[in-house]
């Protein structure tokens, strides 16, 4: 399928800016390059309640957003913000270098409403101030966090899952695989959303979409080198989660890439290797869409739709 005319026009009024080579940029460029990309592209998302918190178990306190869905969409005719829902402990995309529970708000909102669910954003620790692996490491604590005061933040601990998008999903992946190789606690849901899940190698549509979709080989790059330690591992499945050798007893997975995408292979890719270790997983490729997608509804008006797709996967996962 051809790009779809909106992202086609999206994508072209993005170049008409002239943006610089990534790899020129410092990582404070970079923030506010994606902070403001991110403010073109949300929409308004009215949402139940919102709370802020903070993780106090990390190595410092963290800020956390707890997202309660508007009551109509709740799963109990009781008022969102009183009974016990599905929750989602989620982390935003931004390369591991940029990006906060304010850049992706709109994300959480959406999440939240569409999937009928609570919705737990962190804000984890960022490079080059805290590299490889202190945000796997915040990642690790948040979800240990919710699972043991899931009742005090109203959600279900039998129906608890993560989510992540794009780096994000670096993070949810690595849990999932680390909580499964040290015993929990278990999760009812993996959801990533055009996840980068292999730094280490290069696929056919990092090969043939390195260039003008949105994220770049070099703006992948670029992340990594302020990420990742000068010598660390590619390759570590904390960092490439593609390549764990082991991919039994993971949640049940739902994974959405674009097919417009260059991370979209490796997307695929993983939901094919935990198919073939016996897990279950739903994956979709939304046809015409770029790296995401879902964030830019104000700009991309698909993102609707692809969160009534995702809304379901949930729903469907809780039982919902």
């Amino acid at each position: 399928m051809p790009l779809d005319p909106r992202v086609a026009r999206f994508l072209a009024m993005l170049a008409a800016g002239n943006p610089p080579d990534a790899l020129q940029t410092t990582v404070a460029e970079r923030r506010a390059a994606l902070a403001n990309l991110m403010s073109l592209g949300r929409p308004e998302v009215p949402i139940g309640r919102t709370e802020d918190r903070w993780l106090t178990g990390a190595p410092e306190p963290l800020p956390m957003r707890v997202y309660s869905p508007l009551a109509a969409l709740a799963a109990s005719a009781e008022a969102a913000g009183a009974a016990a829902l599905p929750g989602l402990v989620y982390f935003h995309g931004g390369g591991l270098v940029a990006g906060s529970i304010d850049t992706h708000d709109a994300i959480a909102r959406a999440l939240s409403n569409a999937g009928a669910c609570r919705v737990v954003s962190l804000g984890y620790r960022l490079g080059p101030e805290h590299r490889f692996p202190d945000a796997v490491d915040d990642a690790l604590c948040a979800i240990r966090h919710v699972a043991a005061r899931a009742d005090d933040v109203g959600i279900d601990p039998e129906r608890l899952g993560v989510c992540g998008d794009s780096a994000g999903g670096t993070l949810a992946a690595a849990c999932c695989q680390l909580l499964a190789r040290e015993g929990g606690p278990s999760l009812g849901l993996q959801l990533l959303l055009c996840p980068i899940l292999d730094y280490s190698r290069s696929t056919e549509s990092r090969r043939d979409l390195g260039s003008g979709y949105l994220v770049d080989q070099a703006t992948l790059e670029h992340d990594l080198l302020h990420y990742l330690p000068a010598d660390g591992d590619r390759a570590d499945p904390r960092v490439s989660p593609l390549r764990a050798a082991d991919l039994s007893g993971m949640p049940p997975t739902v994974i959405h890439t674009a097919e417009f995408d260059p991370l979209r292979d490796e997307g695929q890719q993983y939901a094919e290797r935990l198919r073939d270790a016996g897990g279950s997983v739903r994956y979709r490729c939304h046809p015409g869409m770029i790296h995401l997608f879902y964030g830019l509804g104000k700009m991309i008006p698909y993102a609707h739709t692809a969160f009534e797709q995702i809304g379901a996967d949930v729903r469907a996962a809780f039982g919902g």
